[in-house]
Parts: C-alpha cells; sequence; structure tokens
C-alpha cells in the first residue's frame, strides 16, 4: 500500500513539508482488537501541522506516518472488530505504529466511531475531534448559563460549530479573527460581533461588546496575551477555556485582581480526558446526535479543498496558506 511517510521532524514547517514522500509500505496485519480501514478521506489539521514539525504534545518514532483522524470502510479485522467489517467508520488513531494519510489504516476498536448509512464520508473524515471538541465546550455554557461568549480563531471549525450551537440556544457570539477578510466572510454568514485582533482599537471593540453582552465563558485556541485578553474583558464569575496553542506562546497579561476578586478561572480543555470522563455509553448517545445534524445539514465542517498522497506538498502548502477556506482532505 501507499503512504506518505514523514522521514523527520522540523520546526521549519517549509522543511518539514518538503521532506514527506509517499512510499510503499506493508499492509498491516490486524490483532486481536484492530481493524484495518480502507481510507476515504484524511483531513489535515492544525495538530497535524504542529506534528510534522515535532512541536505537537505526540511524537512518534520516525519514520512514519502522518494523520490522525478519516473516515473509510473496515476491510479486515481481528477476532473482537470483526463485526465492523463491511462498516463505515471514522477513526482517530496516536498508535506509533499507524497515521491515516495512507491506502490503509489499522485502528484500534476503541479509537472508531460506526457510522450511519446516511453519513456523507468526507463530512465522516473531520467528524471525530471538531464536532465533539465543540460540543463539550459549548456544554460549559449551557451549564454556566451563558447568555453571551467569546471566542477567538474563529474562522476555525470548532468556532464555526460552536457560534451555530449558540445559535440554537439564542447565545450571543463575540468572535475574534486575525483578518478582515475572515471578518467580511463570517458577517456575510450572518455572524453579528465580529472583531479583527489586529485593529488599532481592537481592545476597546472588545471591552465595549463584552460591557454590552456581558459574556461569562471565552474560548482560546491562541495564547498569548490574546488569552489574557480575552479574560481581563469578560464579566464577573467567568471561565477562560483554553484548548489550543495556534501562537505557540504562554498564556499572558492576564489581571490577577480579577482571579481574587471578580472569581474569574482559567481552565484548559482536552478531548481525551472528557471522552473518558463521560463514558463509552453516554458517547456513543453524542455520536448519534451529531451524526443526525450532519445527516440533516444543520452541522457542516467546510472543505477547503482535496489533494492525492503524491500532491501532498502541494495540498499543504495551499491549506497553510489559508485555512480558513476550510479543511484539506487527503483522498489515496
Amino acid at each position: 500500500m501507499k503512504s506518505v511517510i514523514l522521514p523527520a521532524y522540523n520546526r521549519n514547517i517549509i522543511r518539514a513539508m518538503l521532506g514527506l514522500k509517499v512510499e510503499e509500505t506493508e499492509m498491516p496485519i490486524p490483532g486481536e482488537n484492530d481493524i484495518i480501514i480502507k481510507t476515504h478521506a484524511a483531513p489535515v489539521n492544525p495538530s497535524d501541522i504542529a506534528f510534522i514539525q515535532g512541536v505537537y504534545n505526540i511524537v512518534k518514532p520516525i519514520p512514519t506516518v502522518p494523520g490522525f483522524e478519516a473516515s473509510g470502510m473496515v476491510v479486515n479485522a481481528g477476532k473482537n472488530g470483526s463485526h465492523l467489517v463491511g462498516n463505515k467508520v471514522s477513526c482517530f488513531v496516536q498508535d506509533d505504529n499507524s497515521g491515516t494519510w495512507s491506502e490503509f489504516i489499522i485502528a484500534n476498536i476503541a479509537d472508531v466511531i460506526e457510522l450511519k448509512d446516511e453519513m456523507d464520508m468526507d463530512q465522516a473524515a473531520c467528524f471525530t475531534v471538531n464536532p465533539f471538541t465543540a460540543y463539550a465546550m459549548f456544554d460549559i455554557v449551557l451549564q454556566r448559563k451563558s447568555t453571551a461568549i467569546i471566542q477567538n480563531a474563529s474562522g476555525g471549525q470548532v468556532a464555526n460549530f460552536i457560534r451555530r450551537m449558540a445559535d440554537e440556544n439564542g447565545i450571543k457570539v463575540i468572535d475574534i479573527v486575525r483578518k478582515e477578510e475572515t471578518a467580511s466572510m463570517l458577517r456575510s454568514k450572518g455572524a453579528s460581533y465580529v472583531i479583527v485582533e489586529t485593529d488599532e482599537d481592537f481592545e476597546e471593540k472588545l471591552q465595549d461588546m463584552c460591557t454590552k453582552l456581558q459574556p461569562t465563558v471565552a474560548f482560546d485556541a491562541v495564547g498569548g496575551n490574546l488569552g489574557g485578553i480575552m479574560f481581563n474583558a469578560l464579566s464577573e464569575d467567568s471561565e477562560l477555556v483554553v484548548y489550543g496553542g495556534l501562537s505557540g506562546k504562554g498564556l499572558s497579561d492576564l489581571n490577577v485582581m480579577d482571579v481574587i476578586f471578580d472569581n474569574k478561572i482559567v481552565s484548559g480543555f482536552n478531548l481525551m480526558d472528557w471522552k473518558s470522563d463521560i463514558g463509552k455509553d453516554e458517547f456513543e448517545r453524542i455520536s448519534l446526535l451529531l451524526q443526525d445534524k450532519f445527516i440533516a445539514g444543520d452541522y457542516v465542517t467546510e472543505i477547503g479543498g482535496t489533494t492525492s498522497l503524491e500532491n501532498i506538498v502541494k495540498g499543504l502548502r495551499g491549506y497553510i496558506a489559508d485555512m480558513s477556506k476550510g479543511k484539506l482532505l487527503v483522498k489515496p
């Protein structure tokens, strides 16, 4: 089978991409808890970019096959996964011996989601991480009975899902983006409160919106001083939820007095911990609920383009140049 191979990590993203190559690799043999998936599509996520740079929290022995998410058809299985053969699945794999930028994937049965027949397979390729992340974090909004929230990286997919969930629940969203082009795109889709972090009066605009809307939850995918600015703008008894570090910088410039006197807190969100905490039955219930949303067209992951294994470098260049266009799908 053909697979994309990463021979070495490199913090320079251009060099990391140029090092990628396509090679013939051995077809994996499933253990008793494994399945073999014929790949339909595997998305490129920011985590994948961080991975090939060697700066993600998962580092595998090299050479290795990149890619964590995918959708496909189960074509072979060990004895405990035989009931899945012939079924459509979505998967998230982190094991050293597997990656999704490949014609076939080996995955543990615990790392796959069985799909309904009506589920679109391109959408299913991006199903295991972002929709569940948005669902789980939005539950914090509901528990806090928030009437407004702040989020950054608002051109991204998690932010898109959160905005949709907020709309369903009548909750206002203050969206922060890096570029005016992204702001215009969001406004054209109905976003009401969008601000550009590079504007000279950004902090003033944010504070004015927060004074008006009184948000009590903020979602930070960036870190650095932007997270601090969002935290400081929140109302009393609020929570900043950190779920990403796109800036590569530590959280900074938080007002200590807000922590002491205004009962404001900072928390972190990790999808795998959440999944473990809620248990298998509850996760399956939520999976079916989210699949129904996708099948009905209520939720959609924006797909910006596709690439073959052989054109992975060209595809990655386009994806990195403008991630707000949507996911890049790798299709063997």
